[in-house]
């Protein structure tokens, strides 16, 4: 089988930027959005039990930055199907040497490029158009009492948001900033 995918590091263990290889001609072109056999090794048994779309209409619209718990702690991969988005992940994990850390990719329509999210990270975006599509396959189902966030502005996580914030949700919005306690999660 040819590899459809190039797996990009990121300064965070286990955060992987995929360049899609897309196969074109004159028509256009088809391309790999998910192959279990590749991802055997991110998705537990090559199972994506949720598949998520988004439309953000308002250009500088941040969502997230959402996370589940164990035993529900997700796999995310995210891929832009219209617009531009800051796709930022917040590593959690407990003892992990970039706890707290975070790292941000600009996905978008033309840039063929997917953030694989591992279990332990935070994840959000902020909408660099309007109107930004955004396709999400999850390896948990979603599970509400095991979602938690992370304030977009807390000052401990220091995230440079290219723009002025926008169209957070009310929920979004109050999440409490981060308890100086907090010292992570297991995976």
């Amino acid at each position: 089988m040819t590899a459809r995918f190039e797996r990009l590091a990121t300064p965070l263990a286990g955060l992987t930027v995929l360049q899609r290889l897309p196969l074109g001609d004159a028509r256009g072109y088809f391309e790999r959005i998910f192959c279990d056999v590749e991802f055997a090794a991110y998705f537990p048994d090559g199972r994506v039990a949720q598949i998520n779309h988004t439309l953000t209409r308002q250009r500088g619209s941040v969502r997230g930055l959402h996370y589940q718990v164990p035993p529900h702690a997700e796999v995310k991969l995210i891929s832009c199907l219209r617009g531009r988005v800051f796709d930022v992940a917040v590593d959690l994990r407990r003892g992990s040497p970039t706890f707290l850390c975070w790292h941000a990719e600009i996905l978008d329509a033309g840039n063929h490029r997917s953030l694989l999210v591992p279990a332990g990270f935070a994840h959000g975006f902020q909408a660099l158009d309007a109107d930004c599509e955004l396709l999400y396959l999850h390896s948990c189902a979603y599970v509400p009492d095991a979602e938690r966030g992370l304030h977009v502005r807390d000052p401990r996580l220091g995230i440079a948001w290219p723009e002025a914030l926008a169209g957070l949700s009310a929920r979004d919005e109050n999440h409490e900033l981060l308890n100086p306690d907090f010292d992570g999660v297991d995976v």
